[in-house]
C-alpha cells in the first residue's frame, strides 16, 4: 500500500486541532515537502505553493500532490483552480491510500471528492 500525508480539505477545520500536531510531521514516502503537507499544516499557503509547485515535475499527476495543491489553491482563493486539481484526483487512473492529517486512512479517490464537495459548499455558502 502507498500512504501519503494530506491535509484533507473536506475535515480541515477539525483536522487542524489537537489530532493533527499528534501526527509525525511530514510526508510519509515521499521525500519532504513534495506535498506541502508541513507547510500546510502550519498555514503556510505560499510556501506550500512554492513546494508542490517545485515537486511537480516528480508528481505531477500523483492525486495525493493534487489533493493537496487544490487545497491550497482554495486557502488563496482560486476556487477554480482547487476544484479542477480535486477532479483530477479524483479521475486518475491511479489511486491509493492516504493518511489524513488526524490519522485516519482515506481512499484518495474518495478524498478528493470529500475534497470537491466541501470546496462547492464553501462556495454556496458565499
Amino acid at each position: 500500500m502507498i500512504s501519503a500525508k494530506i491535509l484533507g480539505s473536506a475535515a480541515a477545520a477539525f483536522l487542524m486541532g489537537n489530532a493533527a500536531s499528534a501526527q509525525p510531521a511530514g510526508e510519509i514516502g515521499y521525500e519532504t515537502g513534495a506535498l506541502g503537507y508541513d507547510a500546510l499544516v502550519a498555514g503556510d499557503n505560499a510556501l506550500a505553493l512554492q513546494q508542490l509547485e517545485a515537486s511537480e515535475r516528480e508528481h505531477a499527476k500523483d492525486p495525493a500532490r493534487l489533493i493537496n495543491l487544490g487545497q491550497t489553491y482554495a486557502r488563496l482563493g482560486r476556487t477554480g483552480d482547487a476544484a479542477r486539481m480535486f477532479m483530477a484526483a479524483r479521475d486518475s487512473s491511479r489511486n491509493f491510500d492516504l493518511v489524513l492529517a488526524n490519522g485516519d486512512v482515506i481512499n484518495s479517490r474518495d478524498a478528493a471528492e470529500l475534497a470537491l464537495r466541501n470546496l462547492n459548499e464553501q462556495i454556496a455558502r458565499r
